[in-house]
């Protein structure tokens, strides 16, 4: 197998862990190197109860905004685009994710959690995604699994990338995994 480039993708079925494995690669990653400086976001579901009403996205400074919500009905959210049963809310997204994937000389990782559909409305999302894979800056980030069979254009783009590894996870592989993407990045970053 050929060394492993700077782009590590996670994919699995929704509720696999996804945005857990990279918060504790994350974690890892920051335990063994303090000074590391990353940028990115991830996001995380808004339940009520029992019940996903929503998700949110989350820098890694901590900030939060709106992703998608059930629960919002305004006249302007009727405009939002909407996967599933959820509308999507572009301009938060933009206003907090979209900063965060600038490119600086001083970025030593990037964390996108996640490229996928209700992320990919924003029409200046993806080119800073893009921006990010040519800087050569090692980047960590989830895609969903193809929907019926069909990667979306923007998530196979990104699985083409010449620098690109898949790590496709299941309940029963997660820990390798997460080993397995931390070692690769640790060598990376201190080859850095």
């Amino acid at each position: 197998m050929a060394a492993p480039g700077k782009c590590f993708l996670v994919s699995g079925p929704p509720g696999v862990g996804k945005t857990t494995l990279i918060i504790r690669v994350l974690e890892s990653l920051k335990q063994s190197n303090p000074s590391l400086k990353v940028q990115g976001f991830y996001t995380r579901e808004v339940r009520e109860g029992a019940e996903r009403i929503g998700f949110e996205v989350v820098t890694l400074d901590g900030r939060k905004g709106l992703l998608s919500s059930t629960k919002i009905s305004s006249p302007e959210s009727h405009r939002w685009p909407t996967v599933g049963r959820y509308r999507v809310d572009i301009a938060s997204f933009e206003s907090l994710a979209v900063p965060e994937l600038q490119v600086k000389e001083d970025t030593d990782l990037f964390i996108i959690d996640e490229v996928g559909k209700m992320e990919l409305f924003s029409s200046s999302f993806f080119p800073a995604v893009l921006r990010v894979l040519e800087s050569n800056i090692p980047l960590l980030a989830s895609v969903p699994i193809p929907n019926s069979g069909r990667d979306i254009p923007g998530v196979a783009r990104l699985k083409n990338h010449p620098g690109a590894s898949l790590y496709t996870l299941n309940t029963t592989n997660r820990d390798a995994m997460k080993e397995q993407i931390y070692s690769h990045l640790i060598d990376i970053l201190q080859n850095h």
